[in-house]
């Protein structure tokens, strides 16, 4: 029989420094997502100092992807079991030492197991800092405002971090965007330890087959959409791997649905707002990882800027994103989450499918600039109330299971979205001239297009009607 008993009483659950819990998840989680945007930019000097091949190259974002998304599910539940504040520290502590050797890297092989290392620490960060979070913000008014500073750290943090790139790679080194980790994660793990209090942990065995299968699935379905990227849909060893991880995902549902303590209760997934919120979340997150992907280097290669140049024209974006953020937590109030979730994937989805008509002589002011402003307005009031959606009506109990569920849709979703992308631009366009490049970026953005538009039609078919109902 399985204890379901808390090892810590009820009072030393609360949290003496609301704010500074705030702070330290937020600030754990800008890191995440400014280092994975940070590469973006930085991957051409990557490239020359350390002599990597251009397949090399593409393992730079692959290994850390890997690793990342095999070990969400496993991390999120390892919090419930010995503590989400305990957990949280060693992810941080992980995720901050991967940084100084990425910082130190002498080697192209040196650079690319300390971004899998990387990945670990993301891993367990990730989903604990949305449980920690939901553990000791109650639902409602306060969980929103926390929820929606969270979201919007992920947007911002992704554009801010292309800005950071270029400027780091034009007027320094790349490796300074990762040293400065050092000393951050530091003084994260002290406020931690200091003024958050210890989750209740649940005792039981812990379920292995479900970490096995889950890990396994997680990590070969990761690994077929991301060789796809390079080698094309028909390369029989990614066909193999994504078979196979759907085959292993399939045994990881049978395994949970007989677990006595399943790593993933089916229940988080049952709720209709809930899968909902995960299947659009995959989906808008594979659309605004193939815009970083395509745009930035739509930038430098057809408008010629300069890293510094491609980094700084995504601050229209971040602006706008960062400012109607704001208003997330008064929107939800009058108009309800479930609205904001449609009204932020309608907003993006013209906004990519104007970009999506680039071409070899477009400004960046009218191609570029305006339809970035619809991207950072779409995000600002949609990726907040999406996070809200996939925890909605969670109990403490699986609180982080859910918030492995929501990281584990958003980064399988990321490398869906760009494989898909880029499978589909490289099969419309061959060729790497200005035209070719110009060409290649507007199918892959149309391609972004439709994902919005299906994960639009997802939100209004699924989350939409089910809040409704339970008004």
């Amino acid at each position: 029989m399985v204890d379901m008993t808390s090892t810590l009483p009820a009072r030393a659950q609360r949290v003496t420094h609301p704010g500074i819990v705030l702070a330290v998840v937020l600030v754990s989680y800008f890191m995440i997502v400014l280092d994975n945007s940070i590469v973006f930019t930085g991957l051409a000097r990557i490239r020359a100092d350390l002599a990597f091949t251009t397949s090399g190259l593409s393992w730079v974002q692959n290994a850390y992807a890997l690793v990342f998304g095999g070990l969400l599910l496993l991390a999120a539940r390892a919090g419930d079991i010995v503590g989400r504040r305990r957990m949280f520290v060693i992810g941080l502590a992980i995720f901050s030492v991967a940084s100084l050797l990425i910082g130190l890297a002498p080697t192209a092989e040196w650079m690319i197991a300390s971004r899998a290392l990387q990945g670990v620490g993301s891993a367990i960060l990730a989903p604990t800092s949305l449980a920690l979070l939901t553990a000791n913000f109650a639902e409602g008014p306060a969980r929103t405002r926390a929820i929606a500073a969270y979201g919007s750290t992920a947007g911002i943090g992704a554009s801010l971090g292309l800005v950071v790139g270029g400027i780091v790679a034009d007027l320094t080194s790349w490796r300074f965007g990762f040293l400065i980790n050092v000393p951050i994660g530091i003084l994260v793990a002290i406020a931690t330890l200091l003024s958050v209090g210890e989750t209740a942990r649940v005792r039981g065995r812990f379920d292995v087959l479900g970490a096995i299968s889950s890990t396994f699935g997680m990590t070969a379905l990761v690994y077929g959409i991301t060789r796809t990227a390079d080698e094309g849909w028909s390369d029989p060893i990614a066909l193999v791997s994504l078979a196979g991880g759907v085959l292993v995902l399939g045994v990881f549902v049978l395994i949970e649905s007989r677990a006595t303590q399943p790593i993933l209760p089916l229940r988080v997934l049952r709720s209709r707002v809930r899968g909902g919120a995960f299947v659009a979340r995959m989906l808008f997150a594979g659309s605004i990882f193939g815009y970083f992907f395509f745009i930035s280097q739509y930038m430098q290669a057809v408008l010629g800027f300069t890293p510094l140049m491609a980094g700084v024209a995504f601050l229209p974006m971040t602006v706008v994103q960062f400012a109607l953020s704001l208003l997330v937590p008064r929107l939800t109030r009058r108009i309800g989450n479930a609205a904001l979730v449609t009204t932020g994937l309608a907003i993006t989805f013209v906004g990519m499918l104007w970009l999506a008509f680039v071409g070899a002589h477009s400004s960046y002011w009218t191609a570029v600039a305006l339809p970035m402003l619809l991207l950072g307005a779409g995000q600002g009031l949609g990726f907040a109330p999406l996070t809200a959606a996939g925890v909605a009506g969670i109990e403490p109990r699986d609180a982080g299971a859910a918030s492995g569920a929501v990281n584990v849709a958003h980064q399988l979703g990321g490398a869906l979205g760009v494989s898909i992308m880029v499978a589909i631009a490289s099969a419309a366009v061959k060729g790497d001239t200005v035209a070719a490049i110009a060409a290649e970026t507007s199918a892959g953005l149309a391609t972004g297009a439709t994902l919005l538009g299906i994960a639009f039609l997802v939100a209004v078919t699924l989350v939409l009607p089910a809040t409704r109902h339970t008004r």
